[in-house]
């Protein structure tokens, strides 16, 4: 049954029998007769069925709560049975915001010094992605904010605050100050993370406190675009601390902290909340915590 389970969750996930089939890479028919078989040992109806997917049915929405559960719990047995023969090893999956790559190349380095069996797969996803891929199974753990989305259960722990920057050419005004307002930033010609972005959301209130809006000439999902449109003198851009740090050493770009009412915003590791979680992605706790600490 749990290959069943896992072709299950995956119709869910992608809400089409074609993308579910090409993600398990197995062929569609193959996919509609293993959720069939699933549905006749349940004896229910679990998908909603026309020319195309139609949705999960009520017993299909419950199902797969038990589905992602079962398949969770399979997935750290044969973890935990991996790690009494073989140490500390295998795959980490991780998903983190854009405003965070640093840093998370900075945990997986660390968690690499100590655990060399251990690999990594690294995707830059949004915060609201981040979530989604954690209930579907798609990932082990994230760096997200931990303040801002409805977080569900979820095991957290937080690794730094965000502060924020003023990205700008050194020939700018604004590159010898000390400190720049927002509500002085307002009208300048400004490259900013996609609206999809909880940081572009993030700015968009601290805008809004000073009852000032953005003058927004490019949108990304990437903050290489951001900053290499501010390199070329087109726009200013505002980002974390420690990403703006990481960019302006490669680009000749000047950093000018911003002040303003919006607090700091937490950003942190999540993890699916389990007890107790697979070894590796305790001992990916443990490192997180530690460098929370050195912060």
């Amino acid at each position: 049954m749990l290959d069943k389970l896992e072709m299950f969750i995956a119709l869910a996930r992608e809400a089409h029998f074609g993308r579910a089939a090409e993600s398990l890479r197995i062929t569609q028919p193959t996919l509609s007769t293993g959720i069939k078989q699933l549905e006749d040992q349940l004896g229910v109806l679990l998908v909603f069925r026309a020319s195309r997917f139609g949705g999960l049915t009520p017993e299909g929405q419950t199902a797969l709560v038990w589905a992602r559960k079962i398949v969770g719990d399979a997935r750290q047995l044969r973890e935990e049975m991996r790690f009494k023969r073989e140490g500390l090893s295998g795959q980490l999956r991780l998903a983190v915001i854009p405003t965070a790559l640093t840093w998370v190349a900075r945990l997986a380095s660390e968690f690499g010094e100590k655990h060399p069996n251990v690999r990594f797969t690294i995707l830059s996803r949004t915060s609201i992605e981040i979530l989604a891929m954690l209930d579907n199974l798609e990932i082990d753990a994230g760096i997200s904010y931990l303040d801002n989305e409805p977080m569900g259960r979820v095991s957290t722990v937080q690794l730094y605050e965000e502060h924020y920057m003023l990205v700008c050419p050194l020939t700018s005004p604004f590159a010898r100050r000390d400190s720049v307002g927002w509500d002085e930033v307002g009208g300048a010609r400004l490259s900013l993370l996609a609206p999809d972005m909880q940081n572009r959301r993030i700015i968009n209130r601290n805008f809004a406190a000073v009852d000032t809006a953005p003058e927004t000439w490019i949108e990304s999902n990437s903050t290489i675009v951001l900053a290499a449109m501010v390199e070329r003198g087109d726009c200013l851009t505002v980002l974390p601390e420690d990403m703006a740090e990481f960019l302006a050493q490669r680009n000749s770009l000047a950093l000018v902290p911003l002040h303003g009412p919006e607090p700091a915003h937490s950003v942190g590791l999540v993890a699916p909340y389990r007890e107790p979680h697979t070894p590796v992605l305790d001992a990916l706790m443990r490192t997180a915590r530690k460098m929370s600490t050195r912060n």
